[in-house]
Formats: structure tokens, sequence, C-alpha cells
């Protein structure tokens, strides 16, 4: 217990310091006093509630769970906000690595600022662990040797619902599509896989970024007819979309609404009533089994009663494994190091269960199909998930071949 007291102080107090004042206050020491693993989130824009300080939570319940020492020295836990900014968050990293010992940055919400930060990352020889970051670029063109991708991209997120939904008889679909790289990727890739496997696509409509009426959006995809209305936006923009369409009556009218980049904190925050029926895919969820509850009640009691998302739980098996890692290799500067060890291992937690990593910096996992749950169904408000269909980790990832990664073609794990 007074060990667990020192630890939690210990981190505390390095939380507690402004990022500004601690790059002014050390500089980096020419012996290592900790293993120092940065947090960089988005803290209090749109990507908070889904990252941001749970991921800070997760990161320091599983520095406690691995003891709170990795290669004999303490674990610290520090955090910053990139504010959804690529300039930001490359400035933060350089700090970091170059001034205040951080060995490995975790999370990275936002994929223009995890692919910034991962050159920095790469070029110091330290370690970033995506836990939130969806661009396939990560597992392809910008694979590194220092980074491994733990949050699914927008390959699996498309792929996996659109081949199920066509096997369970939705053949034909409409995509309601964010008018920007992000959503243009994930309405191809999901429209790809729609026609591999035997659909048809009827038509798709774009909106702007940030769009508050769906209204004439929703009329085109109700006039359609399409068994099912994917939609390809996230965050504000699905919360709009979906609260629309179930004031239309899509789902009634018996359409099926998928969401294509859906976290369980934006159902709890519409609710059930417009979003009942709904398809989710996603690698977590809280109450899939004893294990997932455990963590879900421990995340919550530090949360202020919030249950983790997914995202937060790739923190937590990203943080355990790379101490692990650190541990195994006997200390954290060789980033490179480190990352091929993580590939080297098996993953294991109680939250994921076994695993691997890939060469091109894949975590491999399960995947599953979720139905959001009927408001009666419910027996609380973050009870809104419906186990659907586990998917084979084989159909759930993008080949490795397709990926272009330069890891691969070279034929090296981590070189």
């Amino acid at each position: 217990m007074r060990r667990s007291l020192v630890f939690a102080s210990a981190l505390a107090l390095a939380l507690a310091i402004p990022l500004g004042q601690a790059g002014a206050q050390q500089q980096r020491p020419a012996q290592r006093e900790a293993v120092r693993i940065g947090i960089l989130s988005d803290m209090s824009g749109s990507f908070a509630d889904v990252a941001g300080p749970g991921s800070v939570v997760a990161a320091q319940l599983a520095a406690e769970d691995f003891g709170g020492r990795a290669a004999g020295l303490p674990v610290q836990i520090v955090s910053g906000d990139h504010q959804n900014r690529a300039d930001v968050g490359s400035a933060l990293a350089r700090r970091w690595v170059d001034v205040e010992g951080v060995d490995a940055i975790v999370d990275l919400p936002n994929s223009a600022v995890a692919l910034a930060v991962g050159d920095v990352v790469r070029n110091a020889n330290r370690t970033m662990l995506v836990t939130a970051a969806v661009t396939t670029r990560l597992t392809g063109d910008a694979c590194s040797p220092n980074a491994i991708h733990y949050s699914l991209d927008n390959w699996s997120m498309a792929n996996v619902p659109s081949r199920a939904l066509v096997r369970e008889g939705g053949s034909t679909w409409f995509y309601i599509t964010a008018d920007y790289v992000f959503g243009h990727d994930l309405e191809q890739q999901s429209a790809n896989a729609v026609r591999r496997a035997g659909g048809q696509v009827l038509g798709s409509v774009r909106h702007p970024l940030g769009t508050a009426d769906f209204s004439s959006v929703l009329l085109q995809a109700q006039a359609s007819r399409a068994q099912v209305v994917a939609l390809a936006n996230s965050q504000a923009d699905f919360i709009n979309a979906m609260k629309q369409a179930g004031e239309f009556g899509l789902t009634r009218r018996g359409q099926r609404v998928l969401g294509l980049a859906v976290y369980v904190s934006d159902i709890v925050s519409l609710g059930l009533e417009p979003t009942q029926g709904a398809i989710v895919t996603g690698n977590w969820y809280w109450d899939l089994n004893d294990g997932t509850r455990d963590f879900a009640r421990r995340f919550a009691a530090w949360h202020n009663g919030r249950m983790p998302t997914a995202l937060q739980a790739n923190v937590y098996a990203a943080v355990l494994h790379y101490l692990k890692a650190v541990d195994a290799v006997g200390g954290s500067t060789d980033g490179r190091a480190v990352v091929a060890r993580m590939k080297a291992m098996p993953t294991d937690d109680r939250i994921f269960g076994r695993g691997s990593i890939r060469a091109d910096g894949r975590r491999m996992s399960p995947v599953y199909v979720f139905q959001v749950k009927a408001p009666g169904e419910s027996s609380g408000p973050y009870d809104v998930y419906r186990l659907v269909r586990e998917v084979p980790v084989e159909e759930a990832y993008r080949p490795i071949e397709e990926g272009g990664c330069p890891l691969v073609a070279g034929g090296g794990r981590g070189r």
C-alpha cells in the first residue's frame, strides 16, 4: 500500500507540472532517472471524450499494474494537449524527447498529428504507440521501426461492417460522407468492400465538416431506399447525423443505419432512442467479459464514473506491453530495440487477451460487430451494445502485403 501511494504521488506530481514549466525546470539527464511515458492527446477538443484525460487514467492504471517500475527505474506519466494541430504536436514531442527525457509517446488522436510526431520519434529513436489515430499510412508507407499501431484504422472500420452487413442481407447501400480526406477514404474503403461482397452502392452525398442540419442529406438517403445507410463521418458530424436519422425514422422504416467510425461515448451522448439498432464496429467494449468489466470499474473510479472507450483501453494495453518490453531489454532509450521486442513478444493482458504485433507495426486483436440496444434492453447509461459477431483476426485487418510498408518489403521486423 505504501509503495502504491508513493507511486501515485509521483504520478500526480508529474502530471501537475505544466509542460512549459517542465522544460524550463530541468534538462535531459545524462543518466536516466525514470522511464517517462508521454500521453499526447486532445485534452479539450472533439477527441477529449474518446481519448484525452481518460487516456492518462488508462496509462496510470497500466503503470500501477506493472508495479510502478521497469528496468529498475520508476515509471512516470506526463501529458500534453496537441490541440489537433500537427505543428503543436510535433513541437511538444520534440521538446519531450530532446529536453524532458520522454521515452515513449502514446495516444495521438488525429492522424495528421500522429504522422508528424512519428517523424520526430523516429529521428530521436524513441517509441510511438498510436492508440487513437486511424490512418492506414501508419502501417503502410509511413510505417516505422519505432512505432506500433493499436487503434483500428480506416480499412478495418470500413471493411469489417460492410462485409458483415452484405452477408446478412444488406445488399444496397447509400453513403452520407464528410467532405474531407477522412470521410472520402472511409466511403471508398466501404464501397469497395460492399461491391466485393456482392452488394450494390446506390449513391452518396457529401456534407461539410461541422454540418448542423442533415435534413436534406437524410431525405436523399431515405429516397434511395437503400437497405443500409452508412455514415462516413465522426464525432460531432456523426452525432448530429445519427440524431436526425432517428428523428426521420430511418430505422423504423426498415433502413439500417451504420456508423463507420463510432465510439461508445458517442452513443452515450446521443442516448439509445435515436441510435437503437445501429451497427457499430470496434476492437473493445467494457462489458465483453469479466476482465473488461473489472478494468472498467477501476477506470470509472478514477474518471468520474465514466466507462472507458476502446481508445482508452488501447492505451492501457499499449503501456503495459511497452513496460514488459522495456524490462526485457533492460532500458527504454533505444526505441527500435524496444519496439522490436514488443513485436517479438505475444501481447497478453486481461482486457484484450492474447494477440500479436505484425512486422508492419499492426497490433492484431479481435474485432467485433455490435448493435446498439433499444432503451428497454439497457440496464444503465453505459449498457449500450449487444455483440453481433466476433470477426476472425485474419479478416479484420488489411493484408500485410497490401500496405506497402517498407519494413515488410525489406523483410525486416522493426529494422
